[in-house]
């Protein structure tokens, strides 16, 4: 039996004699060579072995003049590679090291654009999902991000882009809000609806959809029976949406206006 084991050892040390060595390509490369791939890999859509190249030479020339370059470059290399979670990661590190850096306001921008584009659609693109299982977090934090960027660096070249993208999101995310509330109302939650469409105007007072926000809260407080607060969101719509449709068909009836809609308009 031993003759045997021995035997077994002696062909698997031989077949392991015929297996070639796994030597890494990037060996003996200098910094230049490791930056010159990367940013190759990475313009030619080769985003895993940009990652892998840029992550090769900080960790070899970790104090080298592409140091920190190849920090940021591998974010945005993450990003494109379809890993936002990485991507993000490696954005907090950098901003982390280099708080002060030159291009630090690029690494503010890109954490908005990950998680801009990780939300991207929210109401536009609904693929039959009701919005009140969609989770509008992407969209806050790349709110967040964009507004650290225009409030740090007001002269950024990114900053218009920023400022146009974060309109967006408000729009964005106050409409979600509504549309929760409106949800709550078909279902007569009305409290619940009462607050998400107060949270959407406490939050997003200048958004498109604060208009449905006040109508909702008109009507949930009639609902509840809370006629003064019913009546301070009456006058608020009416004064901000004068010409609101939601008043068409009201004039010369007896009931208030907010009596021609059901809960569930």
């Amino acid at each position: 039996m031993n003759r045997s084991l021995a035997v077994i050892l002696a062909l698997l040390l031989s077949a392991c004699g015929l297996l070639p060595d796994v030597k890494d390509e990037t060996s003996g490369w200098s910094a230049d060579k490791l930056y010159s791939e990367a940013k190759s890999e990475l313009d030619q859509g080769g985003y895993a072995n940009a990652v892998k190249y840029f992550e090769k030479l900080e960790a070899r020339f970790p104090y080298g003049r592409y140091a920190q370059q190849a920090q940021m470059e591998v974010a945005y290399a993450h990003f494109k590679d379809g890993d936002p979670t990485a991507a993000l990661a490696a954005a907090d590190r950098f901003i982390k090291l280099h708080p002060n850096h030159p291009n630090v306001d690029y690494i503010y921008y890109l954490k908005g654009i990950i998680n801009f584009n990780e939300d991207l659609g929210l109401l536009g693109k609904l693929s039959g999902q009701d919005l009140t299982e969609r989770d509008p977090k992407a969209a806050r934090d790349s709110f967040d991000s964009f507004k650290d960027l225009v409030t740090r660096f007001p002269d950024s070249k990114y900053a218009p882009d920023a400022t146009a993208r974060m309109r967006y999101l408000v729009n964005t995310l106050a409409s979600y809000e509504v549309h929760v509330a409106r949800y709550y109302m078909r279902r007569q939650a009305y409290v619940a609806a009462a607050n998400r469409a107060q949270y959407a105007l406490l939050n997003y007072p200048q958004a498109p959809a604060i208009e449905q926000a006040l109508f909702v809260m008109v009507k949930a407080y009639d609902a509840l029976g809370m006629t003064d607060l019913r009546d301070d969101a009456d006058r608020v719509i009416h004064k901000n949406f004068p010409n609101s449709a939601y008043f068409k068909g009201s004039l010369g009836r007896k009931d208030p206006w907010w009596m021609l809609w059901g809960t569930g308009d």
